[in-house]
């Protein structure tokens, strides 16, 4: 069969890493793919929001399942559209995607259904956003109502930070339409985990549980980015807390939908905030999150396309997943100055000795070729995947590997994985 990913990030090298292992897969594009994906399928010239070009370049190359990696055409209605031209497509309809595409959406659904999640109030004036804050006081988090690539959340520490937060996203408009709805939400302690699970709208099957490093700086610290590395599983999550997470999280959202009239197909990714056992839903997303894509399918055994294909049918009850019960860790290599401004075109060096270490997959994000180099072109640039015994195993693997590459101007955490050895 021929198959097509969309998308140009980490998440969708290792969606085509995967993919390539299947038996079925004969021809596989990527659309707009980068250097690293290159290696693996032919990549297309064609932007992840050209829907109607991804569309024409689908059927003129017969291609039998397309899988969709980013939020943004997900949200604009990618599989609405491939499916009205009778061609399959994993990923949800736009409808159900506001679930990440509308934050207010999200926390009016959970509110509705009673599902756990922190309390909030929602804006579209600026001067009333101020004074809640003022109201409720420090610490709260500040969020734009639309997508902002992982940037759109502040955690203020105090109630100027949240007024500036307001300000960036409401006065300076910093991520344009998405913040001219902000929500204002109840500050929730804990750990952060995340949770992902294939559905097909009525059976739904997780993947291991994992974790995600946002902040910029080692400690958590500094501002939020797209994720600064990942690993699986994440202790926090006892059976106990996935048992009350399926039970009051996942399904409760995946029958809302359905009640809403948004029935859901596809990665329902659902980010926790994790306290004395008990867990609230921070946000949902509506794909595979990046990084945690890259160790949670390093974990994942058997064909991808089947799981997909059964996700489309509507048949997931047959299916099952086989899991490698080793540890993996991921380490995202960033250019120097994101989540800020970053320069590109810097040459990578080292790839293919970092390439050689054993258990280990070095998954390009941000990166294109020119002529013969690998050069950055994006703020998160590489992440570096390995498998271990141990989480200290795995954790010493990748940033074995990670000390072969460098750029100008290279920038990367430390501490990723910390947080699992401590426990």
């Amino acid at each position: 069969m021929n198959v097509l990913v969309v998308g140009s990030g980490g998440r969708e090298h290792a969606l085509v890493w995967k993919l390539r292992q299947s038996p079925r897969v004969e021809k596989l594009f990527c659309a707009p793919g980068n250097a690293g994906i290159s290696a693996l399928a032919t990549c297309v010239e064609i932007a992840a929001t050209a829907i109607e070009d991804l569309l024409a370049f689908a059927k003129r190359e017969g291609v039998d399942l397309t899988v969709v990696g980013p939020e943004v055409p997900l949200t604009l209605g990618i599989v609405d559209r491939f499916e009205q031209e009778g061609l399959r497509v994993f990923g949800p309809r736009r409808n159900a995607a506001m679930l990440e595409g509308s934050k207010v959406f999200m926390k009016s659904l959970l509110k509705k259904h009673a599902i756990p999640s922190a309390g909030y109030e929602s804006f579209t004036d600026r001067e009333e956003a101020l004074r809640s804050v003022e109201k409720l006081g420090a610490p709260l988090v500040v969020k734009t109502d639309g997508l902002a690539a992982g940037k759109g959340v502040v955690v203020a520490a105090t109630v100027e930070e949240a007024r500036a937060a307001v300000d960036l996203f409401m006065k300076e408009k910093a991520f344009g339409e998405a913040g001219e709805r902000v929500v204002v939400e109840e500050f929730l302690r804990g750990e952060e985990a995340s949770f992902l699970a294939f559905t097909d709208g009525e059976t739904i099957l997780p993947l291991p549980s994992s974790q995600d490093h946002k902040a910029i700086f080692d400690g958590d610290q500094g501002p939020n980015t797209g994720g600064m590395g990942a690993y699986s599983p994440a202790p926090v999550v006892t059976p106990e807390v996935q048992r009350q997470v399926m039970e009051e999280v996942m399904y409760p959202t995946v029958r809302a939908l359905a009640a809403e009239g948004c029935p859901y197909k596809g990665i329902l990714y659902a980010g926790l905030m994790i306290e004395n056992g008990v867990a609230k839903v921070l946000e949902f997303n509506c794909r595979f999150g990046d990084p945690e894509a890259q160790p949670l399918l390093m974990r994942l055994k058997g064909d991808l396309v089947a799981v997909m294909e059964a996700v489309i049918d509507g048949r997931l009850a047959e299916v099952s997943l086989e899991i490698d019960p080793r540890p993996t860790v991921c380490v995202v290599m960033a250019a120097g100055g994101y989540p800020g401004p970053y320069a590109k075109g810097k040459v990578i060096h080292g790839l293919a000795r970092a390439g050689q270490h054993p258990d280990v997959v070095v998954f390009h994000a941000g990166t294109f070729r020119q002529g013969e180099d690998v050069v950055t072109s994006g703020g998160r640039v590489l992440g570096v995947t390995a498998v271990g015994d141990t989480v200290a195993d795995a954790i010493a693997r990748a940033y074995g590997a990670v000390a072969e590459i460098g750029w100008d101007g290279c920038y990367y955490r430390k501490d990723i994985g910390k947080k699992a050895l401590g426990r």
